[in-house]
């Protein structure tokens, strides 16, 4: 008897930024793990003011008052978030994280202590460019198996 392969597929999570508030307005669109260092490479710093993002249940996106993750910071988590307005953050915004995995307040600070994405994100740094690093390899001990 043949079994069905079943495939998981992680969704990505999908982030666009509006620039004023009830989602109108110029507007920026981002997808799976990613941090963006400053939003000035887009001119967008300290404009954003309502956002949509779609995801799974772990979905992730931190918002950062300053430029390479610093500064105040909102926390929204979860498969759907629609805010029409960043009551007490608007147009404060000059970097953030998104992510598919939940990231717990200790990521969090970790990532602004280290000002740097996590393993395995892209990240737009500030000239523009997009890097990514990976998870170093795991090495086995020798003669273990």
């Amino acid at each position: 008897m043949l079994k069905k392969a079943v495939i998981r597929q992680e969704r990505r999570p999908v982030l666009t930024l509006f620039a004023d508030s009830n989602f109108v307005g110029r507007f920026l669109r981002f997808r799976g793990n990613l941090g963006v260092r400053s939003l000035s490479v887009f001119n967008f710093n300290d404009l954003l003011s309502s956002f949509r993002l779609s995801g799974n249940s772990s979905s992730t996106l931190v918002l950062f008052a300053d430029d390479n993750y610093q500064g105040n910071r909102r926390i929204f988590r979860g498969p759907i978030n629609d805010v029409s307005f960043l009551s007490g953050f608007n147009d404060v915004t000059s970097s953030f994280i998104l992510s598919r995995n939940r990231l717990s307040n200790s990521d969090i600070d970790d990532i602004q202590d280290e000002a740097v994405a996590p393993a395995n994100f892209g990240e737009v740094i500030n000239n523009g460019t997009v890097t990514s690093k990976r998870k170093p390899a795991v090495k086995k001990p020798v003669g273990k198996k």
